[in-house]
């Protein structure tokens, strides 16, 4: 009754169903999935049910929305799963009570420690890199700061060739959490003064900061890498390279979509089964097109990104993300990084 209810609600956001095309309301799905991540989401939740006989359909919509949705259903929300991209949310639905534990060998043994929760609540599912990209007709990559290749960007040399993303995305608002709690506030706020100083260039998504630096608009700045794959899949001529940041140092950055079973779900086994299934048999599926990283370490990169090779990344420490988010974005304020 509760999901044949919220389903006529759901006509403002996008609802997919996988297996059987759009689900009447007399027919729901076995399993509902509320999403932030709207990557090939359709062509796995296919691949499961062929395999499973599980049906799956979801609605995708922004991370906040998405929470406060199912925080104000409560008992009576459908979703089943709530799948979010940057680990800082992923803490901070389950600070909110929104995800249940679970008890799974599976998920455990595919899911890298630091890229689950500790109480089995959520697990990360695809890894991206937050890492230097230029354009190597213009940087030559020995004058990138091997050491701590964020910070770096502040050097007096890059100055007017800098872009970077909007201090909106969680992506920004995350790394500077990262920046942080690696080097304390202080610290963390002369790095992103030093970038203003560069008179960087700030993009309201990495794909039209990639297309500046590819147009020599500027030189060089950060983004996820899975951006560069889907371009250079497109075109192999684009005039973009991954630098991955800080091998010298502490690490490239990294952040992970993931998902929990939802506290209210009533087929939560089935929920669990999905989610063991994208960290498994479903890895590929899930990340693949994407030119994501899987987080299963059993399971290959794509050969495109994994022609990149292999790097050091950072320990992703989704408390610190989370619990830090507020003052990331007072830093950035502070900084005037807009």
């Amino acid at each position: 009754m509760r999901r044949t209810a919220l389903v006529a609600g759901l006509a403002a956001l996008s609802v997919v169903a996988s297996g059987c095309g759009i689900f009447s309301d007399d027919e729901p799905a076995d399993l509902q999935v509320y999403t932030a991540r709207h990557y090939d989401l359709e062509k796995a939740f296919e691949e499961f049910t062929d395999e499973t006989g599980i049906t799956v359909e979801f609605l995708d919509g922004d991370d906040a929305e998405l929470l406060e949705r199912l925080k104000k259903e409560g008992k009576d929300s459908p979703a089943d799963i709530f799948m979010t991209v940057d680990a800082g949310n992923l803490w901070n639905a389950s600070e909110q009570g929104q995800f249940q534990a679970l008890d799974s060998p599976a998920l455990e043994a595919a899911v890298p420690e630091d890229l689950r929760d500790p109480n089995g609540e959520w697990f990360g599912l695809a890894m991206r890199a937050r890492t230097v990209v230029y354009n190597p007709d213009r940087v030559d990559p020995a004058d990138i700061d091997p050491v701590d290749s964020y910070a770096a960007l502040g050097d007096p040399k890059w100055r007017g060739r800098v872009c970077m993303r909007d201090a909106t995305a969680s992506y920004t608002q995350s790394l500077v959490a990262s920046l942080i709690d690696l080097h304390g506030r202080e610290r963390a706020l002369e790095i992103v003064k030093s970038w203003m100083a560069n008179d960087v260039q700030i993009m309201s998504n990495d794909v039209e900061l990639l297309d500046a630096i590819d147009s020599g608009a500027c030189d060089i700045g950060i983004s996820n890498h899975y951006y560069v794959g889907r371009k250079l899949d497109e075109d192999p001529n684009y005039k973009v390279k991954v630098f991955w940041a800080s091998q010298q140092g502490d690490g490239t950055h990294v952040n992970i979509s993931g998902a929990g079973v939802t506290t209210n779900s009533d087929n939560a086994e089935d929920a669990q089964k999905l989610l063991e299934w994208l960290a498994t048999d479903g890895q590929s599926h899930f990340v693949d097109n994407n030119f994501e990283f899987p987080v299963n370490p059993e399971v290959a990169p794509v050969e495109l990104i994994a022609g990149w090779g292999e790097f050091k990344r950072m320990p992703v420490d989704a408390k610190a993300y989370g619990s830090l988010n507020a003052d990331a974005v007072a830093l950035l304020g502070e900084a005037n990084y807009e």
